[in-house]
């Protein structure tokens, strides 16, 4: 990857700072395509002196994107939204960074997408996600379909939502306990990004499912995360109606959840048996043990020292 031109597309949200750290240690040069770009800068230190660019672009826009992959060896794109038109976001969007892509002569294209990805689906984030791998390939046959499982890492907007409710909750409303996931971390997608990028012959036209090596229902999920901030409420597993309730009105006490994520919890987000994989990428899976807890220490009663207390009352 050493001096190639790389251009993320929605790269400055919380999967694409992995994205980019994992391509500038490879001597990549990072494009961070975004509607506004000064949301990236944040991304500066990571590289060299010239080693990030930044530019403003915006998926529903196609001449922006085709501006802004020009003179890219490869491209990256990483917008999704659970809200908002999804069929300009998934659909068209995704159609207009592959069709780009393909007239600016780029050699590789990876496209995140999502587990459950399903233009048949019965929510309109799965339908939508599956409608637009269609779409990607069409426009461009080569491309590399990555489908993450629930991505975990220290900005996450999942397991720190569950943590916050954890920690100042008595009683923890539980929805669909019994549902599975198998979260993935950012790192280890960052990883499998870069492998694809990196062998555009042997990867292109393959698609990947990424999921960690646990799988937890929402309820142990729960439970450990509990017991990874050393707090200890009570957990309420809600029946389907009441959930189905709580999504219609649009709100769990300190998490939004709309109807269509309702629709999205009805089904296991695991990886499909006999699937390619991060193994098959080479990468190998991190588990939530290995690095969660050194983020979720925040939400311990005495922080940092709360953890060193725990650590000296096991001894």
């Amino acid at each position: 990857m050493k001096d190639r031109l790389v251009t993320l597309v929605g790269g400055g949200g919380f999967l694409g700072r992995y994205i980019a750290q994992a391509l500038l240690a490879q001597g990549a040069r990072v494009r961070v395509a975004e509607r506004d770009p000064r949301r990236a800068w944040y991304l500066k230190p990571l590289g060299g002196l010239g080693q990030t660019q930044f530019v403003a672009a915006d998926v529903t826009r196609p001449d922006t994107v085709t501006r802004a992959v020009q003179g890219s060896d490869a491209v990256v794109n990483l917008v999704g939204s659970f809200t908002g038109n999804l069929q300009r976001i998934h659909v068209a969007g995704a159609e207009a960074v592959a069709k780009a892509a393909a007239q600016t002569g780029a050699s590789a294209l990876v496209h995140i997408s999502a587990i459950g990805a399903d233009p048949h689906g019965d929510s309109r984030y799965a339908c939508t996600k599956g409608e637009g791998e269609a779409a990607v390939r069409a426009a461009f046959p080569g491309a590399t379909i990555l489908r993450p499982a629930t991505v975990f890492g220290r900005e996450d907007q999942f397991i720190n939502r569950f943590a916050g409710m954890i920690a100042t909750l008595p009683v923890v409303p539980v929805l669909k306990p019994g549902a599975r996931f198998q979260p993935v971390f950012a790192g280890d997608v960052a990883d499998a990004c870069v492998a694809a990028l990196a062998d555009p012959d042997a990867r292109g036209g393959h698609l990947y499912e990424l999921g960690g090596p646990d799988v937890l229902t929402m309820m142990q999920l729960h439970k450990w995360i509990a017991d990874a901030i050393g707090r200890h409420p009570r957990f309420a597993p809600l029946p389907d109606v009441a959930g189905g309730a709580i999504a219609a009105l649009g709100f769990l006490p300190g998490a939004p959840i709309s109807s269509d994520q309702w629709k999205l919890l009805q089904h296991d987000t695991v990886v499909s048996p006999g699937a390619e994989d991060l193994a098959t990428l080479g990468v190998t899976p991190t588990p939530l043990d290995a690095v969660a807890p050194g983020w979720l220490v925040q939400y311990r009663r005495a922080g940092r020292f709360g953890a060193r207390a725990a650590i000296d009352a096991a001894a």
